[in-house]
């Protein structure tokens, strides 16, 4: 596996030195290889899965969101899915307030805030498909109940005419 030093991390993400440490030292983002344990001269050697994941995290950061709330979401991503295989396929929507990730069936919304509780989601396509249907299912009604509304009344006036 290859191992990244914090200075490679730092270019290949974006990320401060400061803001590498101050993430191991509060558990966001830790190097998977090798911490430095508080030993002076040992250096943090971070796994490319760790570069993807201080990305994110500084993505996060710099759109908005505080680090208590992309720590929260990262530790619930961290418990529920398999970092090494499935992180490149976690997709995250944030509104700058929330995390939430799109379940891997691209219809839910999963608030990553709220330990995984299901988010409301629309989907503006169906809706309309669901309105459309319901429009002509209305209007068929409707000119059905005319044409019965059109029959009794030429039945009322056939009876008036006979009588």
């Amino acid at each position: 596996m290859e191992a990244f030093t914090a200075q490679q991390a730092c270019r290949l993400t974006g990320c401060t030195a400061h803001q590498l440490r101050y993430w191991d030292r509060v558990n966001l983002v830790r190097p998977s290889l090798q911490r430095t344990g508080g030993r002076p001269g040992r250096r943090r050697l971070y796994a490319f899965r760790d570069l993807v994941a201080l990305r994110v995290v500084k993505s996060l950061l710099d759109n908005g969101m505080s680090v208590q709330r992309v720590r929260r979401a990262w530790d619930y991503l961290r418990r529920t899915a398999d970092m090494d295989r499935h992180l490149a396929e976690v997709k995250l929507v944030t509104d700058g307030h929330s995390i939430f990730r799109i379940a891997s069936n691209d219809e839910e919304l999963i608030d990553a805030l709220q330990d995984g509780q299901l988010a409301f989601f629309v989907a503006i396509s169906e809706i309309t498909h669901e309105v459309e249907e319901d429009v002509t299912r209305f209007e068929l009604d409707r000119d059905q109940f005319l044409e019965m509304l059109r029959r009794v009344e030429d039945d009322l006036g056939s009876e008036a005419v006979e009588g």
